[in-house]
């Protein structure tokens, strides 16, 4: 039976807090530098939103449209395998609830949701670093490159785990989050074959994590489960507006990943330049293991500048990119460290 939020303690911390950083460093100097997410610092330029944006109800066509750019710039099959939704985090429990109960295995550690999704939908949740053990479960999940060490898991080992789901009747996940600043290659052209959902973010690589937009690719029965579950204008209007922009943008993306890799470069040289190890990650977040992780976060944080620790592994830090105006800070802490 499925469980509420409640029961299994309630939502999970995650990055983007600031008024939880405020609280534990209340004499940090202003304005924050927010380090603890890996969302793209320079958001997509988009063109001026049309005048009724918000005060009309989302065009469908205009959503049917944005699909048909989606599964062009994922590799979708059609825009009929595409779900589109008010960001992945709505469409878990949806995916989760596609296949009843079950035993659920997510190869951790990894972004907290996905389990704690699975346990509201009735699931029995196991988490493993060993990607064999997914193939015992009902329901796999997989986040690829993985959220936050950017472990990545090869296409073909991907989709022969999906084969495996697939004829017992099973489902596999794959979170594709930042496979956009990743050489990951997307499983969402196999979707066709089923025991397969891939999912998509759209505000993280675009700078947007605010627009809440995000995409379900999978066979097209169940893209339609998906979307009767949403409910009609599941993305607003001005999502639709600037997605269909960015997603169609093949000049923006290449610069954009370019710069990127330049940004996590010299974040890199910053990090080993204070005796700090990097340990993975993607373009968009850097990945530290180190003894003295608590040290570090709270030395960056009395300089205002947050991080993302984790309180079940207390050796790792994640840290974002800084935009233009945060680099001088951060080389000054880090010089200090």
């Amino acid at each position: 039976m499925p469980v509420t939020a409640s029961e299994i303690g309630g939502p999970i911390a995650h990055g983007g807090n600031l008024s939880r950083a405020r609280a534990l460093f209340p004499h940090a100097p202003e304005p924050w530098i927010d380090l603890s997410t890996g969302i793209n610092p320079y958001s997509y330029p988009h063109s001026p939103l049309p005048d009724n944006a918000f005060a009309r109800l989302p065009d469908p066509a205009l959503a049917e449209r944005l699909k048909a750019i989606a599964a062009e710039a994922y590799g979708a099959p059609s825009a009929a395998h595409v779900a589109a939704g008010p960001g992945t985090q709505i469409l878990l429990p949806i995916l989760a609830s596609l296949l009843g109960q079950g035993k659920a295995t997510i190869l951790s550690p990894t972004y907290a949701e996905h389990a704690r999704a699975a346990r509201m939908a009735g699931f029995e949740v196991t988490e493993t670093d060993d990607l064999d053990r997914l193939a015992s479960a009902d329901l796999a999940v997989i986040v690829n490159p993985n959220n936050p060490t950017g472990r990545i898991v090869p296409k073909s080992d991907l989709l022969a785990l999906a084969a495996i789901m697939r004829a017992k009747g099973g489902l596999l996940v794959v979170d594709e989050a930042f496979v956009d600043v990743s050489e990951a290659a997307s499983a969402a052209d196999a979707v066709d074959a089923g025991g397969l959902i891939v999912l998509r973010s759209f505000g993280k690589f675009y700078g947007m994590a605010g627009l809440r937009l995000g995409f379900a690719i999978s066979r097209p029965d169940i893209a339609r489960r998906i979307e009767d579950q949403l409910g009609p204008w599941a993305v607003s209007g001005p999502a639709l507006h600037i997605a269909s922009e960015a997603l169609a943008d093949g000049w923006w993306q290449a610069m954009m990943r370019q710069r990127l890799r330049d940004d996590a470069a010299n974040l890199d040289i910053f990090l080993i330049g204070a005796g700090i190890p990097v340990f993975g990650g993607t373009s968009l977040f850097r990945f530290v293991r180190d003894a003295r992780a608590l040290a570090i976060f709270q030395h960056l944080g009395e300089r205002g500048i947050v991080t993302r620790r984790f309180e079940e592994r207390p050796a790792d830090l994640r840290i974002g990119l800084p935009d233009k105006n945060g680099w001088p800070r951060l080389e000054d802490a880090l010089k200090t460290i």
